[in-house]
């Protein structure tokens, strides 16, 4: 018989998601898993696990000190030795774009998220989609990507022109253990005609049909993170800033979109067939990449691939 083993995790939320958990269930549905110890909060993703101690109260970014060394994928963004039998710079540059995002899946498997946390007896908004914007350091930097007002403006129109309720998510990052991107509490703003200075709080109050996240989870009183999962389950879709929230979206086998800036998502086929982001629960997964240094660039955000691709996946005349 195997050794039972133990996983100790306290990297960062997208890799925890992508290489941690679904290791963990793969060694539970084979009786080989004795524990977790991870991060405070993160008990209700391995609710298939009895023995979980929320040992750390921060994230750590050094990838040779945080656990995820001893995961059959110690790298989220691909695992070219265990698919090519070679590192990555050994790869031609066709089989990179096809290494991008592809992890080794012979230990790996996402646990049922939705089958799980799905509870109906919840008062929850009928018919919506989860709109999940973030705010925050980029490895240091200053904010790039993220949904501003005028764009959330656009969605939340869009949604409820077309029928939808919108549940919005932009964590001010004192709900959950954090990295060393987040440890500053920003916000959006936008000096709006009319209104004057507007957070993307203050303009969520205009809307009937847009719910903060964060008032649905004081409502539900179960943690934030199983809160969250309860209210990912019954979502109709998700539209997400890429990183962890993107990864955590694409774990409910609804639709998303996603927009994505910075990091080696950006890579040329990180989001194909091969994907972890496809794996996770069979997502459909619309991704579109609108690089930092073209941001930059030009000046400006340029979400028109959102857009084009929210009304291709939402529109009622499609749905």
């Amino acid at each position: 018989m195997s050794k039972l083993k133990t996983i100790d995790i306290c990297a960062e939320f997208g890799y925890e998601l992508a290489c941690s958990i679904p290791y963990a269930y793969w060694l539970h549905k084979r009786g080989e898993l004795n524990g977790v110890v991870t991060c405070e909060g993160m008990k209700p993703f391995y609710y298939f696990c009895d023995n979980v101690e929320e040992k750390y109260k921060f994230r750590r970014m050094d990838n040779s000190a945080n656990g995820v060394q001893n995961l059959p994928n110690s790298w989220v963004h691909h695992n070219a030795p265990a698919n090519f039998g070679r590192d990555y710079g050994d790869l031609t540059e066709d089989e990179r774009i096809k290494a991008n995002g592809w992890l080794d899946y012979s230990k790996w498997e996402c646990p049922p998220y939705r089958e799980y946390y799905k509870d109906s007896s919840l008062s929850l908004p009928k018919k919506y989609v989860v709109i999940s914007n973030r705010y925050n350091l980029e490895h240091g930097d200053p904010p790039i990507g993220h949904f501003d007002i005028e764009c959330l403006y656009k969605l939340f129109e869009y949604f409820k022109d077309n029928g939808y309720n919108v549940v919005y998510k932009r964590p001010k990052n004192t709900e959950f253990a954090t990295d060393s991107n987040e440890l500053l509490d920003l916000n959006i703003t936008a000096n709006v005609d009319g209104q004057g200075l507007m957070t993307d709080f203050d303009l969520v109050n205009h809307y009937d049909n847009v719910f903060l996240m964060d008032d649905l989870i004081s409502k539900i009183k179960r943690g934030y993170n199983e809160s969250q999962l309860n209210i990912f389950a019954r979502s109709s879709g998700f539209v997400s800033m890429g990183g962890g929230s993107s990864i955590l979206c694409s774990s409910f086998g609804k639709p998303v979109v996603i927009y994505v800036n910075t990091s080696s998502d950006i890579r040329p086929g990180y989001f194909d067939e091969n994907s972890y982001f496809r794996k996770l629960s069979n997502a459909p997964i619309y991704p579109v990449v609108d690089k930092k240094d073209d941001i930059i660039k030009r000046g400006y955000r340029d979400y028109s691939k959102v857009y084009k691709n929210i009304k291709e996946v939402f529109d009622r005349s499609v749905n």
